[in-house]
C-alpha cells in the first residue's frame, strides 16, 4: 500500500470533485486554493446530464442547489437564422458560484483540508513534490494533482507550450434578471465569436461569450463592443435589451488557450481545463471537468493498492484514458470553431442543417459523452 496523501492544486471544479473522490475512498487531501468560496466565475454554468451518476455516487445533494433542467438547444447566425434541436442527453444549469462553494463544503465535511494560499513554486525530486507557497508554506506530497484552471503563472513557471503562444480570445460573463425559456440554451454567432445563453438556479440568465481580442480592442470598453457587434446577431440584441444586469459589471478573462495540452507535466496529474480546454460552443467544459476527476481519482486509487506499479504506468494510463475520453470532442470543438468563423462555411453549415435538421443532434453527440459508468 502506498502512501494515500494527496496535494491538490486548485479548488475549482475539477479540483474540489477529484478532492470529494478521494477523501471518499480514504485518502488524506490537501487543497491549495487561491480564492474564498463562494466567488463568480467567467463560465457557461451548463453541466451535460453525463456526470448525474457520478454525482449522486460521490453524494452530492444537486437538486438540492435548484438547477435548471435544460433540453433544448437553439442556434443562431449572426444574421439570425435558427435552428433548434432536443439535447441528446440534457443537461442543467447551476452557477459556479453555487456549485462551487457546495463541493467545497462537502470537500470540509469529507475531511479535505483547504488551504487559502497561492502556489509560488513546485520542484520534483527523489519521487517527492515540494510546494512552496505565497505564504511561505511548505508542502510536500507524494502525488500532485494541477487544477489551477484556463492559464495560470503556474503554467509559465512549469514552461508548459500552450503558455508560449499568444491566444486571440477572450471572454465576458454576467448575470442578468428577465425572459428566456428555462429549458433552454442558446448558442448565438457573432463576429469574431459567439455567445451562451442559458438560466441557472434562482431564475437567472447567464450570458457568456467568447470573443477575438483583435475585434475588442478597437472598442472602449464592454458595452461599446456589445452595441457595435454583438448585437448585429438580432436575438442577442433582444436578449440583451430585454435584461436587467444583476453584477455590478459583467467579468471578464483574456488569454483563454485552446491549443493542445498535457495530461502530465512534470510528473503532476492535470485534470479540468488545466488538462485541456473545449471551445465554449460545445457546452461540456464543465463535465468534462467533472469527468476528469474520476478518471484521476480511480487511477490514484488502483496505483495506492498496487494495481498499478509504477509513478509511470499510472502517468501513461491517465494519458491513454484522458485522450480516449477527451481528444477526439476537443478536436471537433476546434473544428466547429473554426467553421463558424468563417461566415461563408458558417452559412453552408446552417443551410445543411435548416435541410436536414437531425445532423445538429449529431454533431452534439460528437462533443458530449454518455452516461458515466461507475466501477465501484
Amino acid at each position: 500500500m502506498k502512501n494515500k496523501e494527496v496535494l491538490i492544486i486548485g479548488g475549482g471544479l475539477a479540483g474540489l470533485t477529484a478532492a470529494i473522490h478521494l477523501s471518499k475512498v480514504g485518502f488524506q487531501i490537501t487543497v491549495v486554493e487561491k480564492n474564498e468560496f463562494p466567488k463568480h466565475k467567467v463560465c457557461g454554468e451548463y453541466i451535460s446530464n453525463e456526470v448525474l451518476p457520478y454525482l449522486n455516487w460521490l453524494d452530492l445533494k444537486i437538486t438540492d442547489l435548484c438547477p435548471t433542467a435544460i433540453t433544448k438547444l437553439e442556434f443562431s447566425t449572426v444574421s439570425g437564422k435558427k435552428i433548434k434541436s432536443i439535447l441528446p442527453l440534457g443537461g442543467f444549469g447551476i452557477s459556479r458560484y453555487t456549485l462551487d462553494e457546495h463541493l467545497c463544503t462537502k470537500a470540509i465535511a469529507n475531511g479535505c483540508k483547504i488551504i487559502p494560499d497561492t502556489v509560488e513554486t513546485i520542484v520534483f525530486e527523489n519521487e517527492i513534490f515540494t510546494v512552496t507557497t505565497l505564504n511561505k508554506a511548505i508542502l510536500k506530497s507524494e502525488i500532485v494533482i494541477g487544477s489551477f484552471g484556463k492559464r495560470s503563472t503556474i503554467d509559465q513557471k512549469l514552461n508548459r507550450n500552450f503558455i508560449q503562444k499568444k491566444s486571440p480570445w477572450l471572454a465576458v460573463k454576467a448575470h442578468y434578471s428577465g425572459d428566456f425559456p428555462s429549458d433552454l440554451v442558446g448558442l448565438y454567432n457573432f463576429k469574431g465569436g459567439y455567445c451562451g445563453v442559458s438560466k441557472v438556479e434562482n431564475d437567472v440568465i447567464n450570458i457568456c461569450y467568447l470573443a477575438d481580442y483583435e475585434t475588442f480592442k478597437q472598442f472602449k470598453n464592454v458595452d461599446e463592443y456589445q452595441n457595435n457587434v454583438v448585437y448585429q446577431n438580432p436575438h442577442l440584441k433582444t436578449i440583451f435589451e430585454k435584461s436587467n444586469l444583476l453584477f455590478e459589471k459583467p467579468l471578464t478573462i483574456s488569454q483563454i488557450s485552446f491549443e493542445k495540452k498535457q495530461a502530465v507535466e512534470n510528473h503532476i496529474l492535470m485534470i479540468g481545463d488545466t488538462a485541456g480546454l473545449i471551445h465554449p460552443l460545445c457546452g461540456n467544459g464543465m463535465a468534462m471537468a467533472i469527468h476528469s476527476a474520476k478518471i484521476v481519482s480511480e487511477l490514484l486509487e488502483k496505483y495506492c493498492n498496487n494495481e498499478i506499479k509504477s509513478r509511470n504506468e499510472l502517468e501513461e494510463k491517465y494519458t491513454q484514458e484522458w485522450s480516449f475520453n477527451f481528444s477526439k470532442r476537443l478536436g471537433m470543438g476546434r473544428f466547429l470553431s473554426t467553421l463558424l468563423q468563417k461566415k461563408k462555411l458558417s452559412g453552408a453549415l446552417t443551410y445543411i442543417l435548416i435541410i436536414f435538421p437531425f445532423l445538429l443532434s449529431k454533431i452534439i453527440k460528437k462533443t458530449h459523452g454518455t452516461p458515466i459508468i461507475l466501477n465501484s
